[in-house]
Order: C-alpha cells, then sequence, then structure tokens
C-alpha cells in the first residue's frame, strides 16, 4: 500500500464508456482514487452508491472520484447504469494499477484467483498520497473522505 507523501502512481485505464481516462488528464486537481474488488456485489455496490449519494460536495470540493477494479469496460458500464452512479469507474483488467496502488491481493481457496482489497487514495494536485484509507467501510467511507476534506455536514443541504 502507497503511504502519504509518495508519489502516486500514473495510470491510464479505459473507463466505462470506453474513454481512457489517465492521472496526467487531471493535473492540478484533487483525485479519489478507491479500490473495489467487483461490480454489482453488495459491498462494492454499497460503496458505490454512499458516494454517489453524496457525489455533488466530492463535486464542491473540486475532487474527482474514480472507481477502480479488474471488471470490464462493459460490466463498469452496466453497473454505473444500474445504479446511475455519477463518477467514472476504470476497468484494470491486468491489474498493473491494482498492483502500483498496492490494492492486489493473492486469492485463497481452490483458483487463487486474484482479488483486489478494499483500498482508497487521495491524490493531491500534485500528484502527491495526501490520505491513504487500507480499512474502508462500504457504508461510511464517503463521508469519512469528505471530513477528511474538511466538509461539515451540519453546514450543507
Amino acid at each position: 500500500m502507497l503511504q502519504v507523501g509518495q508519489t502516486a502512481p500514473e495510470f491510464s485505464l479505459l473507463d466505462q464508456h470506453g474513454k481512457p481516462q489517465s492521472l496526467a488528464d487531471y493535473a492540478g486537481q484533487t483525485i479519489l482514487l478507491y479500490f473495489y474488488p467487483k461490480d454489482d456485489t453488495p459491498g462494492c455496490t454499497k460503496e458505490a452508491c454512499t458516494i454517489a449519494e453524496v457525489f455533488n460536495e466530492f463535486e464542491n470540493l473540486g475532487v474527482k472520484v474514480f472507481g477502480v477494479s479488474a471488471d470490464s469496460v462493459e460490466s463498469h458500464k452496466a453497473f454505473a447504469e444500474k445504479y446511475s452512479l455519477p463518477f467514472l469507474l476504470l476497468s484494470d483488467a491486468d491489474y498493473s494499477t491494482v498492483k502500483a496502488y498496492g490494492a492486489y491481493k493473492e486469492g485463497d481457496g481452490p483458483e487463487h484467483s486474484p482479488q483486489i482489497a478494499r483500498v482508497s487514495y487521495l491524490i493531491s494536485p500534485d500528484k502527491i498520497i495526501m490520505r491513504a484509507y487500507p480499512a474502508v467501510d462500504p457504508a461510511s467511507h464517503a463521508v469519512e473522505i469528505l471530513k477528511d476534506l474538511g466538509w461539515d455536514s451540519n453546514t450543507q443541504q
């Protein structure tokens, strides 16, 4: 897992629309890059939907949100449409970005399929890791990040 103060690794991945997205494309912006195991599973759906519920607050704070998993572009498109997700989902089928960000873990069980740890990073406008979240609670993570960004839920609509 990356540590606060490290430079965020560059990436270039396809979003749910098949359009390439890279960290360099968003120079000068704060990024929330969150890694999740699989589209349309209970925990991942909960996390995505809670981020979607407060997405306007992320936008108001100038934060660009990306979800990353190894699912296909087509799977991401279906997941985003099913839940009306207002942010981009990035497909990392070869796990290169997942590995670069320390979100890769060896699978257990008979097939030993690779897995993605539920971790998130806040990346500063100059590509430095501002916050690392190694243990994410899907139900409360979005609000936790907003609070870390200085958001006060008592003053928001």
